[in-house]
């Protein structure tokens, strides 16, 4: 194709297409339209609507119904635990405390004794110190981890997933100050705090099992403390250096070994 002057017909500018440049032409113009498309899906809002795509009120709608789970089933379990008083009631036998169970106690309680003397009452906390980290003949039980059944340590979604070599726990992200359960019936051995992991608690249970709760606001139990599954015993919260929002980090270990704990209970 040539461009001609229009007066004396002179050639100013030459073009010659062929299969070559043609397809090198559609080729860059592929490639642009490709990069075009990737910028305005990877920086723009537009990502949103692709079927899947997990944006940040999807995720706050998840700890939003994840809570109004936990308080439905806060319900169902107090009527469950009333129905149960009233059927021992019926039958004569003791009754659940149930304040004790739900709520979350506001003051330490310690040993009182105003009845006997004082050598007595010496003798009965020396012994409540000796077996303060002893679970009941009675409690224990040889079951395998699969057939133990734990009660869900707090409502939430889990951020980040086990992986046994370099992150062996989860990281379940909850609104701050809920509450921390324990998963099973036990006896705190460890509390403390650092920079790094916030407050921590571990708890000892039957069949070799210890749990492990870190990145927490504030404690409700202290060591030597004796809980039942489902008793709150910490408040979520961010209050270590390293940490990036309010989240728990749960670990679960067996025998020594730290396990997945989403393969033994509904997180």
């Amino acid at each position: 194709m040539n461009v001609v002057e229009s007066g004396t017909h002179k050639t100013l500018h030459s073009y010659k297409f062929t299969r070559l440049t043609a397809a090198l032409f559609f080729t860059n113009a592929f490639i642009m339209l490709c990069l075009i498309i990737f910028v305005l899906v990877a920086y723009t809002p537009l990502k949103t609507f692709i079927p899947g795509y997990p944006d940040a009120m999807s995720k706050r709608d998840a700890v939003n119904n994840a809570i109004k789970v936990d308080s439905l089933e806060r319900v169902i379990y107090k009527w469950e635990l009333y129905s149960e008083n009233i059927r021992r009631v019926l039958q004569g036998d003791e009754t659940i405390d149930i304040q004790s169970i739900i709520t979350v106690p506001d003051t330490v309680s310690t040993f009182r004794d105003d009845g006997p003397g004082y050598t007595d009452a010496q003798f009965r906390e020396a012994v409540m110190k000796e077996e303060q980290f002893d679970l009941p003949a009675g409690m224990k039980r040889n079951l395998p981890l699969e057939g133990i059944h734990f009660f869900q340590p707090v409502k939430g979604v889990v951020s980040k997933g086990f992986d046994e070599l370099t992150h062996p726990y989860l990281d379940i992200t909850a609104p701050a100050n809920s509450l921390v359960m324990a998963p099973l019936d036990g006896t705190v051995i460890f509390t403390g705090w650092n920079n790094d992991a916030g407050y921590t608690l571990q708890i000892q249970h039957e069949n070799d099992l210890v749990t492990i709760f870190q990145h927490t606001e504030k404690l409700l139990k202290k060591t030597g403390d004796k809980v039942r599954a489902g008793t709150p015993v910490a408040l979520v919260g961010s209050a270590e250096s390293l940490s990036v929002g309010d989240h728990l980090r749960f670990d679960l270990w067996y025998k020594g070994e730290a396990v997945d704990p989403q393969k033994y209970m509904t997180l």
